[in-house]
């Protein structure tokens, strides 16, 4: 049976490609050749586009593509009271690939503004998802993400001499970014997420003990602060998360499957869906799948990949729903790309064509599975 509200039989993660007119706007701003406001109207264009695109392939939601943004999470977190975008020597390194040197720190007393940009950004992509018929998904980092990778040393020591004091303002700045988004009419919004799968990974833990950071009880600590975060949403607004192993330019950071996290992010953490890669052996089985409480809970099992874009075959990814479904009941299984096709505006390798073909194929493959 199809699902009426969030999360979709057949759904997406959010990011998409970026059109060629958003990247030139985007290079001309940068030259000074065009206005922010320019590349505003034109990114306005596109995303009045693309909202219909997504409606025209068969999903029932549709996001703007993040197509106002550089980079998927710090957009947001820059905008944050008490954090700030600097430059340093290092970007974050991927499979093969380093990224710009971009990166986060907490400079004071964390909040979340009125102000903020992305509740205009949410209230333009209603306004053109309501036209469609669509269900508008907003996405923005989890609040894990403001602290994991940079950790103790990027949060200041004298607004933060103790850290629980900044996991308490971390869980109410998220409390009041709920609330903000849903008197927006935000009734879908999705936390995404490096930080889960990267407590699978031996490797990024060691680093973040190489950091100075002890990794150990961190799964409690934010799923106690992302529940703390939406405990107050409204019956009618769906929150859900996104697991990422990283995502740029087709690449990858963490591998490890779900197990050392399954039973805390599925039974501990009060989302309303998981959205989960799974379309590598990086990902490990499905047997995490397990902890699920049954219920209303819904996986989104990702397993069209969003990196390359040789289409997969239906059978196989039935095949893979019905192994899934072993572990958790197909009633509570959804599917979906692995990830976004654009988590940074360089956008992965393959071509719009290919994106479309991908999310058209998890709209078919979802009506012949749970029906139309």
């Amino acid at each position: 049976m199809q699902r009426t509200k969030p999360p979709f039989r057949a759904d997406e993660v959010g990011s998409l490609l970026r059109p060629p007119k958003i990247k030139e706007a985007r290079a001309r701003l940068e030259k000074g050749e065009i206005s922010a406001d320019e590349l505003r109207k034109v990114e306005d264009m596109e995303i009045e586009k693309v909202v219909h695109k997504q409606a025209s392939v068969g999903l029932k939601l549709a996001t703007d593509g993040e197509f106002r943004r550089s980079w998927w999470h710090f957009d947001f977190l820059s905008h944050l009271t008490g954090c700030e975008l600097f430059h340093p020597d290092m970007g974050i390194q991927f499979a093969g690939v380093q990224t710009r040197h971009d990166a986060i720190r907490v400079i004071g007393k964390l909040d979340f503004s009125d102000h903020h940009p992305m509740l205009d950004h949410f209230r333009f992509l209603k306004k053109y998802a309501d036209q469609a018929h669509v269900t508008p998904k907003m996405t923005i980092p989890s609040p894990a993400v403001l602290h994991f990778r940079g950790g103790r040393k990027l949060i200041s020591k004298e607004v933060y001499p103790d850290l629980e004091e900044f996991y308490q303002d971390l869980g109410k700045t998220y409390r009041k970014a709920v609330k903000a988004f849903y008197d927006a009419g935000c009734r879908y919004l999705q936390f995404d997420d490096t930080v889960w799968a990267y407590l699978c990974s031996q490797e990024e833990l060691q680093k973040s003990r190489d950091r100075g950071d002890n990794p150990d009880g961190l799964q409690e600590i934010y799923a106690r602060v992302i529940n703390y975060a939406i405990a107050d949403r409204p019956s009618d607004m769906v929150i859900t998360t996104h697991v990422c192993r990283g995502n740029f330019r087709s690449t990858w950071i963490s591998s490890g499957g779900y197990e050392p996290v399954a039973e805390t992010l599925l039974a501990g953490t009060n989302y309303d869906g998981y959205f989960l890669e799974y379309d590598s052996d990086r990902a490990g089985g499905f047997e995490p799948l397990r902890f699920l409480p049954k219920g209303n809970k819904v996986v989104v099992v990702g397993v069209i990949t969003s990196k390359f874009g040789e289409l997969e075959k239906k059978d196989d990814i039935k095949r893979r729903l019905e192994e899934a479904s072993k572990f958790a009941p197909i009633e509570q299984l959804a599917v979906s790309p692995q990830c976004g096709f654009a988590s940074t505006e360089e956008g992965n390798i393959l071509s719009e064509e290919e994106q479309w073909a991908k999310l058209r194929l998890a709209v078919e493959v979802a009506n012949e599975v749970w029906g139309k």
